[in-house]
């Protein structure tokens, strides 16, 4: 591994405490919601806030003992912080020439990260002559451009709008592709930690609850926030066989399984019924309306209850089911539709 560390930190009501290992070449995803201690770890990386325990260690040196700015590290901040009186081309300058660069080699290098990026003809540019997505790009040569053996990104593209994201998200994914250091990325939006990450850790409560490929994090979620990052709906209950108990309703599985459990099924998997359907469908349960909106092309149906459940029914089944707030209607999921395994 390129980076090794434990990150201990210590604050009069949060407690951060967590092991991360990045290879060469490997880009992993800090995710968490806010507060969960993401930000509060890329900056103990970085030097910018102590640590309390714990070590840094990349390509087997120790880095904790170091200050920020002797640390080889380079850093892509969410505003960027670009030297508003500085052209693109010196912004990106500024790293070599703070790492002992003459003015011409710095220059060189920086017009050549510039042209990496696609803006060799905005060299001279100030950054309020830039696009959003024209700074990203200055920001991230000028982090690369003082050769980093480790990068960091927090929220990169959190400041651009959607349509820029969609094009500098697939830009970013190319450079830290051909990156050969370690790279961690803090970010909030699944998508981007998906395009972008060969590996996710998940943080809540200042401690990881859960890591893995994108693969294996989106298909076995363990945790509420992971399952909404997902798109699932995600119970705990007891399996035995081919069925898993979560309070009074017995589920059908695919799969057989013993012990504590974990059931989890989308959005889309759930039926929605005015009145208890005929027969004796397996996976039944009554529940109460808690709200209704829009859900993309889709409307989204929260299911309150024993079982609290989304449901993504479309429009026109909506309006022939007449559902409204507050109303008790009945829900099932096909047993081909769900996912278990072990808690």
């Amino acid at each position: 591994m390129t980076l090794t560390a434990r990150l201990v930190v210590a604050r009069r009501r949060f407690r951060l405490d967590i092991e991360l290992a990045v290879a060469a070449g490997e880009v992993v995803a800090l995710l968490g919601p806010n507060g969960a201690g993401k930000t509060t770890a890329l900056r103990a990386l970085a030097g910018l806030g102590g640590l309390a325990g714990g070590h840094i260690t990349l390509d087997g040196a120790p880095l904790h003992d170091l200050p920020a700015e002797a640390r080889p590290i380079g850093m892509v901040f969410q505003d960027y912080l670009l030297f508003p009186h500085l052209s693109a081309l010196d912004n990106v300058a500024f790293g070599p020439r703070c790492h002992g660069a003459g003015k011409a080699e710095a220059r060189r290098a920086a017009r050549d990260w510039l042209e990496r990026v696609g803006l060799a003809d905005h060299a001279a540019a100030r950054p309020r002559q830039l696009s959003g997505g024209q700074a990203q790009r200055v920001a991230l040569a000028r982090a690369l451009a003082v050769r980093p053996r480790l990068l960091l990104l927090d929220e990169p593209l959190a400041a651009l709008d959607a349509h820029t994201r969609l094009q500098i998200r697939s830009e970013l994914r190319r450079h830290l592709a051909d990156f050969d250091g370690a790279t961690v990325l803090v970010t909030h939006d699944p998508l981007e930690a998906m395009v972008l990450a060969d590996r996710l850790v998940v943080i809540e409560n200042g401690a990881i609850v859960q890591q893995g490929t994108p693969a294996e994090v989106a298909r076995r979620p363990r945790t509420d926030y992971v399952a909404r990052l997902v798109g699932l709906n995600l119970h705990r209950g007891t399996a035995d066989g081919r069925q898993v108990t979560i309070g009074e309703v017995a589920f059908t599985v695919a799969e057989h399984l013993k012990g504590p459990a974990f059931l989890a099924f989308s959005p889309a998997a759930v039926a929605l019924y005015r009145a208890r359907p005929d027969g004796s469908p397996r996976n039944l349960w009554q529940a109460t309306i808690g709200g209704i909106e829009r859900h993309g092309d889709n409307v989204r149906v929260h299911l309150e209850g024993t079982i609290t459940a989304f449901a993504d029914i479309t429009p026109a089944a909506l309006a022939d089911l007449g559902l409204t707030s507050g109303q008790v209607i009945w829900a099932s999921v096909k047993a081909t539709e769900t996912h278990a395994y072990p808690a």
